[in-house]
């Protein structure tokens, strides 16, 4: 029996006392305007582990010692339930890194494009996708370039930027090479340097707009509030014409220092939301504090405070549609073929990593059990002695029973982050 360990420190502060404490304004003022995914959100992070949830009981078995613990809402929004998804995913991801550079690729919307994708999220999220996974693999599989080669890269969808605001970019992590037409060899990028900026930014931006104008056509694009003028063809050409003019941003890091470097950024941006709890440091007479990074100025960490209406507002604006993939996997990672590509790959680059044979993972299987087992059972707080069975259940309610907001809690939630 592993010793006992404490229960981790709850933040001072979480998003979802934001939302309880600001909930009701907000929606006088904006919620004639919300999507149902967003009022969802807004109401899954209020109940979050709260008795709407449903829950159970512990009983330790040597003392008596009663805890009552509350579901989480498993909406991929909230920042208390990510942890979970993150770790099985990365399991997952673990076993399909190959001993090659990998380097992180980021394609930027410009801000007039941001505009138009915020009213037409499904879509032009979808275009920023299929132009940079487009670009990636086109250029790669120029002879001028990295030599005709496959490569694997995933992509990560980020809506927001450190205040907040709308900013869509994808965040890719690409194979240092990949398979030949004839996958036959291996073809790496020098160690140093992947393919040229200047063409993936061009040829990024003229794949979006040539989807852009596609899409205009078959009439597939919405257009509301201040936007409404660009549903006319020639105002539409003119504004197409005015937001690729310019340079588009593509910025590509440094190779990862190893695949293990890999995993920790893919921890780190996966499964990230808009704002994590740790970043808020008070909430007090109805605004909020929150702890941002200023790139603009050379990543300076400073401080920001809005009212919670105008918290949750941001917070909403990057609420998915539903069932929107935010993360996606291209070239020998695709889906359909992602195994045998991976075989051969590794095949080629005479890797000893061999896919576990099932009677290679039966042990590490028992072992994950095993540890659930002594999780699902800890030690109990008080006595340090017995375990804490569970020794009553009770279920969670309906989402249309919870969806308005829960009750404002008595008086203003005043409590600060000691960080």
């Amino acid at each position: 029996m592993s010793p006992c360990q404490p229960p981790p420190d709850r933040p001072g502060l979480e998003v979802a006392d934001v939302f309880r404490g600001g909930a009701s304004g907000f929606l006088q003022r904006y919620g004639s305007t919300l999507s149902v995914q967003q009022k969802r959100v807004l109401a899954d992070i209020q109940a979050c582990r709260t008795a709407a949830m449903g829950g159970h009981v512990r009983t330790c078995d040597h003392c008596r010692h009663r805890e009552i613990a509350y579901n989480s809402c498993r909406n991929r929004h909230c920042p208390k339930c990510q942890a979970m998804a993150r770790a099985e995913w990365l399991k997952q991801r673990e076993a399909e890194l190959l001993p090659v550079p990998y380097f992180h690729v980021v394609f930027t919307l410009p801000a007039e494009v941001g505009a138009l994708a915020s009213q037409n999220k499904r879509l032009l999220y979808g275009m920023l996708f299929e132009a940079a996974s487009q670009t990636l693999m086109q250029v790669a599989a120029n002879p001028r370039h990295l030599g005709a080669a496959e490569i694997g890269l995933l992509a990560v969808l980020h809506t927001w930027g450190q205040n907040l605001m709308h900013h869509p970019h994808l965040h890719c992590v690409v194979s240092g090479g990949g398979l030949s037409a004839d996958r036959t060899r291996w073809i790496a990028t020098k160690p140093y340097y992947f393919l040229p900026v200047k063409v993936l930014s061009r040829v990024f931006r003229n794949k979006y707009r040539a989807l852009l104008q596609k899409a205009f056509e078959r009439g597939e694009i919405a257009f509301f509030g201040e936007l409404q003028p660009l549903a006319d063809p020639k105002i539409f050409r003119r504004y197409l014409d005015a937001v690729t003019r310019g340079e588009w941003v593509v910025y590509a890091k440094p190779p990862f220092g190893s695949p293990s470097c890999v995993l920790k950024y893919l921890a780190r941006y996966t499964h990230r939301v808009a704002i994590s709890n740790r970043r808020l440091l008070g909430y007090r007479d109805g605004r909020v504090t929150f702890r941002y990074k200023d790139y603009a100025r050379g990543s300076q960490s400073r401080v920001m405070t809005v009212t919670a209406g105008e918290f949750i507002r941001r917070f909403l604006l990057h609420v998915l549609p539903e069932g929107f993939m935010r993360i996606r996997h291209y070239g020998y990672l695709a889906n359909r073929h992602r195994q045998q590509r991976l075989e051969l790959c590794r095949r080629l680059l005479g890797s000893a990593a061999a896919t576990e044979t099932p009677a290679d993972a039966a042990p590490a299987q028992t072992a994950s059990s095993e540890q659930e087992g002594e999780e699902s059972s800890p030690c109990c707080p008080i006595c340090k002695t017995g375990r804490m069975q569970i020794t009553e259940t009770f279920e969670r309610l309906a989402r249309r029973e919870y969806l308005v907001p829960l009750p404002k809690p008595d008086g203003d939630v005043v409590r600060e982050d000691s960080s």
